[in-house]
């Protein structure tokens, strides 16, 4: 189904039929219709009460865990208002906005899911107690054809959490594209305080395809733990006494040990991350979140000003901060499709990054990863993206239920946010789902 909306009221055509599908529409059309006859009288609904922001804030965790370690309602909250709990830095957007056009296909609003209360459509689940994603967006040769925020308002900027590294990854593909970055390079290359750490010797690549052998994988349970190092001197981390000024000054002065030879396996650690954000910083002379808008943001007609979080001595959490609307990460997304230029006058993500990520993996990273996570379908990780599968979808997630899914060969993009439900994490993941109905739509054989 296609349908059409004038140039003059698409934009509050689609906040409205945003709140439309929001309000329970289960008919593409019926949203849709509700967005066209009552667009201009959109009203501006406030993500939280007073009372409700007050009772938040006081629930918080102060000296037993860190403030993200709440789940369910409260860590909902959390997520959408990290700019209330933390210091941010900004990241800035220019130019004229990317409208996207309106292209709202009832395939996946009603796309059947299964749960443990039986079948339903797609709508039906996000907005049911098996779900606790806050807002999708779902792009299609350049065009919204899906969107829903069951627990979130369209302009609020939840954390993405790691999806972060892929920003990261991207300007870092950005500077190798122009000669500034040579990744088989040692880190030291590029940042000579590491000559003499552990660090000393591991290629830029091996950072950026979480290979670099050092024994620091993510470990949010244990405050002694190298991970916890690194995050506390971020002002993210569980209470620890006295950690390092700065993550620069852990990264070059911790004893990490070695878990394995650099290149052999993969193990997931957002130290590795910073590094390469490092790498960034020593190369342009600029703060990360910088070069993010002189490279990416600025260019790609974004909504709003993304921010990232920078808990202690305004230093971006490059591993897993940014803030942003699920609309502006889903316009990165685009970016790395043939439609890019719905976003962008710009072709900003160069044929070659897209081609390494598609088949420049190393599939025996995975085959010797520390932990086996391997997905049956998955062909490899690369360059920060958790998993390319075989049929190209390109997948970052982030801590909680958080995710970019692009598939350039099938000219599709999904951004979501969402948090965990209980200790157990006993909501549906949305992944699994997503990309069932994905298939489906637009997969092999599909004529959307």
């Amino acid at each position: 189904m296609s349908v059409c909306i004038s140039k003059k009221t698409r934009h509050a055509a689609a906040v409205a039929l945003a709140a439309a599908l929001a309000a329970g529409c289960t008919s593409a059309d019926r949203a849709l219709q509700a967005a066209e006859t009552s667009a201009d009288a959109a009203p501006f609904k406030p993500g939280a009460t007073v009372a409700d922001t007050l009772r938040w804030h006081r629930d918080l965790p102060t000296d037993r865990t860190a403030w993200w370690d709440v789940v369910g309602e409260q860590q909902a909250w959390a997520f959408k208002n990290v700019h209330q709990i933390a210091p941010t830095v900004n990241v800035y957007r220019d130019g004229p906005v990317s409208e996207l056009r309106y292209r709202p296909m009832d395939e996946i609003a009603e796309h059947p899911v299964d749960t443990p209360d039986g079948e339903m459509g797609l709508l039906d689940f996000l907005h049911s107690e098996h779900s606790t994603t806050m807002g999708l967006v779902i792009v299609h040769r350049g065009e919204i054809v899906f969107e829903a925020y069951p627990r979130m308002q369209r302009y609020q900027k939840p954390i993405f959490w790691s999806v972060t590294k892929a920003f990261v990854s991207t300007v870092l593909a950005i500077l190798e594209d122009r000669g500034e970055v040579d990744v088989s390079k040692p880190i030291e290359f590029y940042i000579p305080e590491l000559e003499d750490s552990q660090l000393a010797g591991i290629t830029v690549r091996n950072a950026l395809d979480m290979a670099s052998g050092i024994d620091c994988p993510d470990d949010y349970a244990d405050s002694s733990a190298c991970y916890n190092h690194y995050e506390s001197t971020m002002g993210d981390g569980l209470p620890m006494e006295n950690p390092e000024d700065t993550p620069y000054d852990m990264l070059i002065n911790y004893d990490y040990g070695y878990w394995a030879d650099q290149g052999v396996g993969f193990d997931y650690s957002g130290a590795n991350t910073f590094l390469v954000g490092w790498v960034i910083e020593k190369v342009t002379g600029m703060p990360f979140q910088d070069v993010l808008t002189r490279e990416v943001w600025r260019h790609m007609g974004a909504e709003a000003d993304a921010s990232i979080f920078a808990g202690r001595n305004g230093i971006p959490l490059t591993s897993g901060g940014l803030l942003a609307n699920v609309r502006d990460v889903a316009r990165f997304g685009v970016l790395f499709t043939p439609s890019y230029q719905a976003v962008s006058e710009q072709k900003i993500i160069s044929d070659r990054y897209v081609d390494l990520i598609l088949h420049g993996g190393r599939p025996e990273l995975f085959e010797n990863a520390r932990q086996r996570r391997r997905m049956p379908d998955a062909r490899h990780n690369v360059y920060q993206w958790d998993v390319v599968f075989d049929n190209d979808d390109v997948y970052k997630g982030g801590w909680g239920g958080q995710a970019l899914l692009i598939n350039p060969e099938r000219d599709y993009v999904a951004a979501y946010a969402g948090y965990f439900k209980d200790r157990e994490h006993s909501e549906m993941s949305l992944l699994p789902v997503l990309r069932q109905v994905l298939d489906s739509v637009f997969g092999e054989g599909a004529t959307p």
